[in-house]
């Protein structure tokens, strides 16, 4: 009962709100239209808590991360979205590692639970876009070459999901912004995928929330970053 309570008073009553309709909505889409791939269900349940602690700057959002890449590459190969899945199983889940580590090492003031916001120069972006280009070109050539099924969405997803993990990596609050372009390119893929299956619409709810919950994550760090400025 204790730790229910400290759970609850962490998290602010729009954080409460915004991950109890994200579980509500996941939840009702997976009995509405799925009902049968619970592997589906279990890893947009952990990568929406993940993304609530995420927001937070708390780096248990990233363990989360790890464990949502897994079964999202794995839900990702039946249906033969393999730009998704060696994206999350070869680059967002390793990176997802890197971060959790990152931001262990960076905490705010001491504070484990919420990690120092970081801002990236001239320089490191410019070589984050380098190596951004660099990545999306080996990605689309390995993706056309096993048949990727629409190839153009998924290597665009690659590109978002490079950036993405590599602002979060470096514990930039942009990495928010581009998670929400990645969540667009992912709603429209799974739109597609909906298109011959029904059942992955309880996927494309998912990502919807994910997007919100993105969205809040930006604005979070926003506010994270002006006060540990100030102080």
């Amino acid at each position: 009962m204790k730790i229910f309570k400290n759970i609850v008073s962490y998290f602010s009553r729009t954080e409460l709100v915004l991950w109890s309709a994200s579980v509500i909505l996941i939840a009702v889409s997976f009995c509405l239209f799925d009902r049968a791939n619970y592997l589906s269900l279990a890893a947009s349940l952990t990568g929406a808590t993940s993304l609530i602690f995420n927001a937070k700057g708390n780096p248990f959002g990233q363990l989360l991360m790890v464990v949502f890449s897994i079964l999202y590459g794995i839900i990702s190969y039946t249906f033969r979205y393999y730009g998704e899945m060696i994206t999350y199983l070869g680059m967002t889940a390793p990176m997802a590692v890197f971060s959790l580590i990152s931001w262990l090492r960076n905490p705010y003031n001491g504070n484990k639970a919420e990690v120092e916001v970081n801002s990236l120069k001239g320089p490191e972006t410019a070589f984050m876009l380098i190596l951004t280009a660099a990545v999306t070109a080996v990605f689309y050539f390995i993706l056309k070459k096993a048949g990727t099924a629409n190839l153009f969405p998924g290597t665009l997803s690659v590109t978002t999901s490079f950036i993405a993990a590599y602002l979060t990596f470096r514990r930039s609050a942009y990495y928010a912004l581009a998670y929400a372009l990645n969540d667009i390119v992912l709603i429209i893929l799974w739109t597609l995928a909906a298109l011959t299956d029904i059942s992955y619409l309880s996927v494309i709810i998912c990502f919807v929330m994910f997007l919100a919950n993105d969205i809040y994550g930006y604005i979070s760090w926003s506010r994270m970053q002006k006060r540990q400025r100030q102080k």
